[in-house]
C-alpha cells in the first residue's frame, strides 16, 4: 500500500495524516503540542513531530512524506549547524521599527514590485535586521537562514546536519521579504542589508521536487521527502482551490487567500504577494487576531464557546451598535503592531452579553472582510469563500460570516487542510 504523510506544523501544534491517495481517505492521524509564546526552541518542533509521527502509527507502510509549516518563523543557524537562538515566529512583533527601516532603504514600490509585498514585523527580513540590530554577536555567527517548516524537513532527511542540504519551496520563501516569486529568486541585497553579510539560505525546489530521503535511523525503507510549503499555500492544496476561489482560515490568525495565475504588487501593504505550492501564486491579506477574539470574549462572559455562540445569535447583525476592534496584539492588517483593542458604541440600552459575544464574531471577521475588499481592488475577483480553521466549526461564526462577506460562503467538511495539502504533494512525488 503505498500511503503517504502530510504534517501540518503551526503555531500550536504539530498534526500528521497518514493518506490513502488511492482511496482518498485519512488512514491515521496524530498529534503533538507546541509551547506557547512567540519566541521558541525549534528543538520543540522536533520533538513534536517526532512525537506526532509516533502518535499517528509511525512511518512503516508510507513511501512519501511533506511538511507544511508556520510562515516567516526565523531559524538562525551556525557554520555546524547549530540552532543560534529560539526563533522569532511570525507574530512577534518587536521588529516593527526594522520594517520601517527596510522600507525606507529600499522604498515601498520597489519592495512590492520585488517581493510582492511590503515588510511588516511578521516578516522574517525585519527579524533578521532586529537580530543584528540588538544582538550583533549572534548576526556575525550566523552561516544559513531557514523557515520552520525548512527546519523540519532539513532535520527529518539525510541531509542533516549539512548545511547545503536546506531546502524549501516557493510559497513559504515568499513570505520572507527576501525573495522573489517572480524570479524564483532570493534578493541578495535584501539578506546584506538586514544581516551584514550574506549566508546560505534553502535551495528553492518545484512542487513536484524532491532531493532528499528520510534518515536511516528513522526509517528502514526510502521514504522521499516533498518540498514542503508554507501553511496557506497548504491549505489551498489541500482544498483544491482554483481561481476565483478563495479561502478564509479562522486559526490563531486569520487570513483571506486564493490562487491565482498572476502575481500582485501592492505597495500599502495590506496583500501579501505570496506565491502558491502548485507554481502559481497566492494573494494573501493577514490578521493576528483571529479565533482568539471570540476565545476572550467568552472567557470574559465565562462561558464556552457553543454558548458564547448561542448569545451572538440572539443579537442581531450590527450588534446594536456594540462595535468590537479586536487588536488584542497589535494587528497586521492594517499594520499597527502597537495598537490595543476597544469597545465602543456601549449605552444602557445595548450593553448586552448578547450584543457583546456578537461584537466579538463580527469584530473578528470584519477585519477579513477589509482584506477581501482589498484583494478585489489588486483586480482579482473574488467568486466563493470557503471557510475553514478551528473557530470556523462555531454555527454563529458560520451564520454571521455569511453576512458580513459579500462573496457566497462554504463551509466544507471539517479536516485538517494545510496537513492534508502537503499529503498530496507527497502523493504527487509518486506519481498520484
Amino acid at each position: 500500500m503505498a500511503l503517504v504523510a502530510g504534517v501540518d506544523s503551526s503555531t500550536q501544534s504539530c498534526k500528521v495524516l497518514i493518506w490513502d491517495p488511492n482511496s482518498r481517505q485519512i488512514v491515521r492521524e496524530g498529534r503533538a503540542k507546541h509551547p506557547s509564546g512567540t519566541e521558541v526552541d525549534p528543538q520543540h518542533w522536533w520533538d513534536a513531530l517526532l512525537e506526532a509521527i509516533e502518535s499517528a502509527g509511525g512511518l512503516s507502510d508510507v513511501s512519501a512524506i511533506s511538511i507544511a509549516g508556520q510562515q516567516h518563523g526565523m531559524v538562525l543557524l551556525d557554520q555546524d549547524g547549530n540552532v543560534l537562538r529560539p526563533a522569532l515566529l511570525w507574530n512577534d512583533t518587536r521588529s516593527s521599527g526594522e520594517a520601517g527601516e527596510l522600507i525606507e532603504h529600499f522604498g515601498a514600490d520597489w519592495l512590492a514590485k520585488q517581493t510582492g509585498s511590503l515588510p511588516v514585523a511578521s516578516f522574517t527580513a525585519t527579524k533578521l535586521r532586529w537580530v543584528l540590530n540588538n544582538e550583533p554577536e549572534i548576526a556575525k555567527q550566523v552561516a544559513a537562514v531557514c523557515l520552520p517548516h525548512d527546519y523540519l524537513s532539513w532535520r527529518l532527511s539525510e541531509n542533516y546536519p549539512n548545511l547545503s542540504g536546506l531546502f524549501t519551496d516557493r510559497s513559504d520563501a515568499s513570505g520572507t521579504g527576501y525573495f522573489n516569486p517572480s524570479t524564483n529568486e532570493y534578493l541578495s541585497e535584501v539578506i546584506a542589508f538586514c544581516l551584514g553579510h550574506q549566508v546560505l539560505l534553502p535551495r528553492v525546489l518545484g512542487p513536484r521536487e524532491s532531493t532528499a530521503k528520510v534518515r536511516s535511523d528513522l526509517a528502514s525503507h526510502e521514504i522521499r521527502i516533498g518540498a514542503g510549503m508554507g501553511d496557506n499555500a497548504g491549505a489551498a492544496k489541500g482544498l483544491e482551490l482554483s481561481p476565483g476561489m478563495f479561502a478564509v482560515s479562522l486559526g490563531t490568525s486569520g487570513t483571506v487567500f486564493g490562487a491565482t495565475a498572476s502575481a500582485t504588487s501592492d505597495a500599502s501593504g495590506c496583500v501579501a504577494g505570496f506565491a502558491d505550492a502548485q507554481g502559481y501564486f497566492l494573494p494573501l491579506v493577514c490578521t493576528i487576531n483571529a479565533a482568539r477574539v471570540i476565545e476572550w470574549g467568552a472567557q470574559l462572559l465565562g462561558v464556552g464557546l457553543t454558548e458564547f455562540g448561542e448569545l451572538a445569535l440572539k443579537a442581531d447583525l450590527g450588534a446594536g451598535g456594540v462595535r468590537v476592534t479586536p487588536y488584542l496584539e497589535g494587528e497586521r492588517t492594517p499594520n499597527l503592531p502597537d495598537a490595543t483593542a476597544s469597545v465602543t458604541g456601549i449605552t444602557l440600552a445595548n450593553g448586552t452579553r448578547e450584543n457583546f459575544a456578537r461584537a466579538c464574531i463580527e469584530g473578528m471577521l470584519r477585519g477579513l472582510a477589509f482584506g477581501g475588499e482589498v484583494i478585489e481592488k489588486q483586480g482579482l475577483e473574488i467568486k466563493s469563500i470557503s471557510l475553514i480553521g478551528g473557530a470556523a466549526a462555531n454555527p454563529a461564526v458560520q451564520q454571521i460570516a455569511k453576512e458580513v462577506f459579500s462573496a457566497e460562503v462554504f463551509v466544507p467538511e471539517p479536516a485538517e487542510y494545510v496537513a492534508l495539502g502537503a499529503a498530496k504533494q507527497a502523493a504527487e512525488l509518486l506519481g498520484k
